[in-house]
């Protein structure tokens, strides 16, 4: 059975997402991954009768082709350029894949990047910097109309942002348009307990054209991943209104270290980790996802206020006003003393 999540009002100008636990799980493992390059798996996406995966971080931007009936490597697209950390991986509209170096742990990068990488033709190098200072962040999807949106890894209000225009070869401002807020999950596995079931580590939308009822778009965290409907379309718009909607929980459970989510155009997810305690990485399958969470007999829970933000507490002001005066009769104390020492 499925349950889908509640829906929270945002007290800011942007949308966020409060959901609920359910309880439709993936079906097991598919197939653990070979090739060695993948170790680190966290990122994925669907093209017709393939994946692309990508491996965090590393020196080359690389994405391998895997073959969905026994994760064998069929191909790759890769190009000369040294990224920082990538998390994510993407596909537009014209099928380039658009790797998201967009890691930052210790929060101090000044800009993060998209690689490019067309089915032929050289790759491009597109920069981006946030409006709010650093931020660490492992999921990426890019919309129909060619926008890419970046989720950051906040646990609490995750961060949705866009660029401020079309991406050049200079560096593009991003701009914060939206946030998810997660709940606490059941589910077991991952690396840090009740916190990294709110913690978003990868992005995946269903391809164009597909097969089925509809589309959704899909974030995941180490224990889960979330599918929103998309009744506005796949636009970077459309995007962000679906992800203020009420998700679908789907259980991945007992993920070493789980970051890639994709969707293929039957209306399957795909979910995979990385290598972790002797496990190699793995893909695993949940068929029939996308169109159990469109179904319109999929249960919607009630919307919630959204969660409070900080507050100034009401006597603050006036314990700043007492400390002020008080330093202030502490160094005239001072003074007078200074003073009469030296008449002496």
């Amino acid at each position: 059975m499925l349950v889908a999540g509640l829906v929270a009002s945002s007290a800011m100008a942007v949308p966020s997402v409060m959901a609920a636990p359910s309880a439709m799980a993936a079906t097991g493992v598919t197939c653990a991954v070979p090739d060695q390059r993948l170790t680190e798996l966290s990122g994925l996406v669907a093209d017709g009768a393939r994946w692309w995966a990508i491996a965090d971080g590393g020196r080359v931007s690389r994405a391998i082709s895997l073959d969905p009936g026994g994760c064998a490597t069929t191909g790759e697209r890769s190009a000369p350029i040294d990224p920082v950390d990538v998390e994510d991986v993407g596909i537009g509209p014209d099928g380039a894949l658009w790797l998201a170096d967009i890691g930052d742990n210790t929060g101090e990068r000044d800009t993060v990047a998209a690689i490019v990488l067309p089915s032929a033709g050289p790759a491009r190098l597109h920069r981006f910097a946030y409006p709010d200072g650093p931020h660490d962040a492992e999921a990426l999807v890019v919309a129909d109309d060619g926008v890419p949106l970046i989720v950051t890894k906040t646990v609490g209000a995750a961060g949705i942002y866009r660029p401020d225009g079309a991406p050049g070869a200079g560096t593009t401002p991003l701009r914060r348009v939206g946030q998810i807020v997660l709940p606490e999950s059941t589910t077991p596995g991952g690396p840090l307990g009740s916190a990294g079931s709110r913690t978003i580590t990868g992005a995946g939308l269903s391809p164009a054209g597909a097969a089925g009822p509809g589309r959704v778009v899909a974030v995941r965290t180490y224990t889960d991943a979330w599918l929103f409907r998309l009744p506005s379309g796949a636009t970077a718009s459309g995007l962000v209104e679906a992800l203020a909607g009420p998700p679908v929980q789907v259980a991945l459970p007992d993920e070493a270290q789980g970051e890639a989510v994709a969707l293929t155009a039957d209306g399957t997810l795909v979910s995979g980790g990385e290598a972790r305690g002797g496990r190699p990485a793995t893909i695993r399958t949940v068929p029939g996802a996308v169109g159990e969470a469109v179904a319109p007999d999929a249960p919607v829970a009630a919307q919630p206020d959204a969660p409070p933000g900080p507050s100034t507490p009401a006597a603050l002001p006036a314990i700043i006003g007492a400390g002020t005066v008080a330093v202030l009769l502490c160094g005239l104390a001072v003074a007078m003393t200074l003073h009469a020492r030296r008449r002496r």
